[in-house]
């Protein structure tokens, strides 16, 4: 498939069209908003509680409710659910979300206006992991016999106006789809286009789709090479977005921020779901905020730019860059502080772990910064009258009146930074950036869509074959912490998955956010799309009907036993349904068993079964350390 075959225009947001759908009274995709959705965590057999729930969805602003749907005396208590928020009139969709037993699903089609069947456990065994080999012949029959029992319940959703959500899980592949295509975005792909095949084979149309995955980048790679191959086989269904299992607070906003803003950024998405491991309705501010930094962009005015030939939309690779210092190369992202309205002291710089700290502090023309014990960037006129400051850098801007090539061509600082607007990258300023390999380039943008203004300096260097590193300047005038995190995630998130830049310089402009917390953010978002790991990663899924344990207190439990730890993956799953396949990306995994009892996997690999839940946090603990030390002797 082309690399550029999608028609993406990587500089202009405009929305992807895809075709309408009908889920209840409640039309998806085609000139549609953006919907949000979230999904209730009581027993589906509370009735009471499960209405509570969505009405409480539905005041944040939630436009669909889904449910888990394990059984069959589930699937028929939709009836209740229905019922009783019809009666209130609320119309709100809801959604039956069902695993491993098609006969829940040709229940719920009669009770739910749409029904969410996983394509890797709907008529597949439970996975094994273990290694199959398949005849064509033998291939082909797994497929009839998917088709043979999947077109009995396409025909139910005919008859009752039901909606189907094929959901393809990253965690849940089958072991037949591993066997063949391997835990990647094409085996992902291809599970969803069997059953998407069977649809259109059978003229069933109201279909929606989605691929999810804990890993920003694999969900992100994947929903790229789904849009491709429904564009190659002339196939337009609405897409949902949703990072799975992204965990709480911080790391679940910019996690989600990182993974639905790089799709929605690209218009791509005509529904979201944000899964935090909080109370439902939390979700929706969070998505209501992506969504809508994104869609301000439209009919944004025009970027001149042209993609780079050697970029690849669907398998990008991280951009070519010379190392100047230990900025861009083989260098992991750096991450730029801003200290130009206070004092550089001890105390304002450690509130963050040592791995936290920025790499480089830009303290502009702002003396009382000074510090021989940080490197230093400097406004030029700044660094000049200190006779070389050591440990400091110039800084230059490109745009202005008072730019001078002359000056930065006879400045003899071993690493030059050189902030460069897209707008104003004329020849000469390309032509000074060849003459100078030192110069670190750093893009920023005052335009509506910023993304794409750093995206066209980026391929602009591409298409000039100049390997000088390239930063990313971001400023911002939040007052809410929140708001920046998923901001930043949003805007910085695609231009790293994408492989185009070699550091983050945030700003927050409002004193209201300190520069430690702003730094911190630009760490959470190398940390999301896997570009620098500092800290612990925390894989937890929101929680639903299923979860047998209090899953938030049980997070921070194992958060305050285990933050220590730098680079470990960590999972912790209320069920068994995606537990062990998304524990194949994380190294130790916490699984509600049952009632009380927790299973601790090793990625997946299950090492203890069926433990007591007051005893298990302690025993992951003991397992991490004892692996600790046995590769530390």
């Amino acid at each position: 498939m082309s690399k550029n075959s999608m028609n993406i225009d990587l500089f202009k947001y405009r929305r992807f069209s895809s075709s309408e759908i009908i889920v209840g009274n409640t039309p998806i995709g085609g000139n549609n908003p953006i919907r949000l959705q979230s999904m209730t965590n009581k027993s589906t057999m509370d009735t009471i509680g499960c209405v509570t729930q969505a009405k409480l969805i539905i005041a944040a602003g939630g436009e669909i409710v889904r449910l888990t749907t394990q059984g069959l005396k589930e699937a028929r208590n939709l009836k209740e659910i229905n019922i009783a928020l019809r009666s209130d009139n609320i119309m709100t969709p809801l959604v039956a979300d069902v695993h491993f037993n098609p006969a829940v699903a040709d229940v719920a089609a009669l009770y739910a206006e749409k029904v969410r069947i996983n394509p890797g456990n709907y008529v597949d065994p439970a996975r094994t992991f273990k290694h199959l080999e398949y005849t064509n012949n033998e291939y082909e029959a797994e497929l009839k016999r998917i088709r043979d029992r999947f077109t009995p319940f396409l025909k139910i959703c005919k008859d009752n106006n039901t909606a189907i959500r094929i959901g393809v899980n990253h965690g849940s592949l089958s072991d037949r789809i591993m066997c063949r295509y391997g835990n990647t975005p094409q085996g992902m792909v291809e599970s969803c286009m069997e059953f998407l095949r069977i649809c259109i084979d059978e003229d069933f149309k109201n279909v929606i789709i989605s691929i999810k995955a804990s890993n920003t980048v694999i969900m992100v790679k994947s929903v790229r090479l789904l849009l491709a191959t429904m564009i190659a086989e002339n196939i337009f269904f609405p897409i949902h977005l949703g990072v799975t299992e992204a965990g709480q607070g911080e790391d679940g906003r910019v996690k989600s921020a990182v993974g639905i803003g790089a799709l929605l950024a690209d218009g791509i998405g005509d529904t979201i779901r944000v899964s935090l491991s909080e109370a439902p309705e939390k979700e929706i501010p969070v998505a209501a905020l992506i969504r809508d930094y994104i869609t301000s962009r439209s009919n944004h005015s025009y970027i001149p730019a042209v993609p780079a030939k050697e970029f690849n939309y669907l398998n990008p690779e991280r951009r070519h860059s010379n190392a100047v210092g230990k900025i861009g190369g083989l260098n992991p992202p750096v991450v730029i502080g801003n200290l130009t309205c206070e004092k550089l002291e001890t105390q304002s710089i450690n509130v963050l772990p040592d791995e936290e700290l920025a790499d480089i502090y830009y303290c502009g023309e702002n003396p009382n910064a000074y510090s021989s014990g940080k490197f230093l960037m400097l406004d030029y006129p700044i660094w000049k009258k200190q006779n070389n400051l050591q440990n400091s850098y110039p800084v230059f801007v490109s745009f202005g009146d008072n730019f001078n090539p002359t000056e930065v061509d006879s400045c003899q600082a071993g690493v030059k930074f050189l902030f460069v607007n897209y707008m104003a990258m004329t020849s000469c300023v390309v032509d000074l950036i060849r003459r100078n390999p030192e110069i670190v380039i750093i893009s920023q943008s005052n335009h509506v869509n910023r993304l794409g203004e750093h995206r066209a300096i980026a391929h602009t260097l591409m298409a000039q074959n100049i390997y000088n590193p390239l930063l990313i300047f971001q400023h911002y005038n939040e007052t809410d912490i929140n708001s920046l995190r998923i901001k930043a995630a949003t805007d910085c998130g695609v231009l790293l998955i994408d492989g185009l830049t070699d550091g983050l310089f945030l700003i927050n402009m409002n004193p209201v956010i300190n520069h430690t917390d702003v730094e911190r953010v630009s760490f959470s978002i190398l940390q999301a799309t896997r570009s620098r790991i500092t800290r612990t990663e925390y894989i937890s899924c929101p929680g639903c009907g299923r979860t047998l344990f209090n899953l938030e207190e049980t997070i921070s439990n194992v958060k305050s036993a285990t933050n220590h730890l730098k680079g470990l993956k960590i999972a912790i799953m209320g069920c068994i349904v995606n537990g062990p396949g998304e524990m194949a990306d994380a190294d130790y995994g916490y699984v509600g068993a049952g009632r009380g009892k927790i299973s601790l996997y090793r990625g997946k690999e299950c090492i203890k079964k069926n433990l007591p839940e007051e005893s298990a946090v302690e025993s992951l603990l003991e397992l991490i350390n004892s692996d600790i030390i046995k590769i530390t002797k």
